[in-house]
């Protein structure tokens, strides 16, 4: 394999800092992941760039955390003045030194990621308390750590967190979202991950009460609003969306084949593994995203077949168990829901819809098994619904049985 080469200059600052020890490791650990030459190369001139940075600022290696690529990214940046060539684009110094970071954690030259800073800690254990104790998903879980490391960073900074020292001005303001246009949804989510710190802090022996009667909540009525659904001639236009030019075109399909067959949610389509599908019996295991629990589902055909067709024919070689695999390095991982729901927006802007919510398709499916009579049990456990009260707003598209039993309008015959 040919060996990567660096101009003079960056390699002269990578060879003669702190970080040359490692250079040989980084190019090898990329090379496993599959990254392309030409962006090893871009991200081992963006590690020279950094290294050079580290020597004129005296910083030494165990002091190496991602407080330093800040204060790289945001203070030495917009101000670099280092002689060419020199790479500067933010994202790909971003990437690159994450990437060192991760290897020198890996080789234990440095604190792991999550320990280097006080906030880091304790969002490490809230997600802990969340994984054992309030047996949330994973996607719950970084939901709520994201907004709660938003909080605690606006409130504490880089200082120890006290949770005595919240003032609940400030943290109904946040809550609310001040300045930032939210709406009911955007709020409760907001209370309810705040809430779910403060609960795990009461936990640990903290005296949060009142902080958690201060928290703002946003009204909510229950089953108040109708189900967004497509029609099955928009579902039929969206699967006809796809041409045989568009890439990674089979994923995005059979992804949405998923959505739309079998009501998964983006989740759980991410999750799936190839000893979940059962050719023989052509049944399917769904890991529910939102418990600990599987179901198996019938497999359709046209699901399948889509399925098939996406392994066969380009799906990468992987040592991935996962159905739906990266087609970008780094390989041998499989896809997160972001990847599924922009496969499925995408579906949307090509049939001209001015949509950006993937959920309308399980709304959808609910929506297609009541034309057909299917009983609300049988949809609630298709959908996966922990309670049948979730799946009750469907009655409300049910139109015909409800005209069923409508009165006629006072004043009309």
């Amino acid at each position: 394999m040919k060996p990567i080469i660096l101009q003079p200059g960056p390699q002269a600052w990578l060879s003669s800092s702190i970080l040359s020890a490692y250079q040989d490791r980084y190019v090898a650990r990329l090379r496993q992941d599959r990254y392309a030459q030409n962006v090893i190369r871009v991200y081992l001139a963006s590690v020279a760039h950094f290294a050079r940075w580290l020597d004129e600022q005296h910083i030494g290696l165990s002091s190496l955390c991602t407080a330093v690529l800040d204060r790289f990214l945001n203070d030495h940046l917009p101000i670099c003045s280092c002689r060419q060539p020199v790479r500067r684009t933010r994202h790909e110094l971003r990437t690159a030194i994450r990437h060192l970071l991760r290897l020198l954690e890996t080789e234990r030259a440095i604190r792991p990621i999550d320990e280097q800073d006080a906030l880091s800690r304790d969002l490490a254990r809230f997600d802990a308390y969340m994984r054992d104790v309030a047996g949330l998903a994973e996607t719950t879980r970084r939901q709520r750590g994201l907004i709660v490391g938003r909080f605690l960073a606006q409130t504490f900074g880089s200082d120890d967190i006290d949770v005595t020292k919240i003032d609940t001005v400030a943290m109904r303001r946040f809550v609310l979202g001040e300045g930032r246009d939210w709406g009911a949804g955007a709020v409760r989510v907001a209370g309810s991950s705040i809430g779910c710190y403060l609960r795990y802090r009461q936990m640990c022996g903290d005296e949060v009460a009142k902080l958690l009667q201060a928290i703002p909540r946003a009204a909510n009525w229950r089953l108040a609003s109708l189900p967004d659904t497509l029609s099955p001639a928009q579902i039929d236009a969206l699967l006809g969306s796809f041409d045989a030019g568009l890439p990674s075109g089979r994923r995005a399909y059979a992804i949405l084949r998923c959505v739309t067959d079998l009501g998964l949610r983006c989740a759980e389509v991410v999750k799936l593994r190839i000893e979940d599908i059962d050719w023989q019996n052509g049944t399917i295991t769904i890991a529910r995203s939102k418990t600990h629990f599987t179901d198996c589902l019938p497999l359709p055909t046209a699901t399948g077949e889509a399925i098939a067709d996406y392994v066969r024919h380009e799906r990468p070689e992987t040592v991935s168990r996962a159905v739906f695999v990266r087609h970008v390095a780094p390989y041998d991982r499989p896809v997160q829901a972001g990847v599924a729901q922009r496969a499925i927006i995408a579906a949307f802007r090509r049939c001209g819809w001015d949509r950006s919510d993937p959920h309308v398709l399980r709304h959808s499916v609910a929506s297609r098994l009541l034309r057909e009579g299917t009983p609300m049990k049988h949809i609630a456990d298709i959908l996966r619904h922990r309670s049948l009260d979730t799946s009750k707003i469907y009655t409300k598209i049910d139109f015909d049985r409800l005209s069923a039993v409508a009165l006629p309008w006072p004043g009309r015959a």
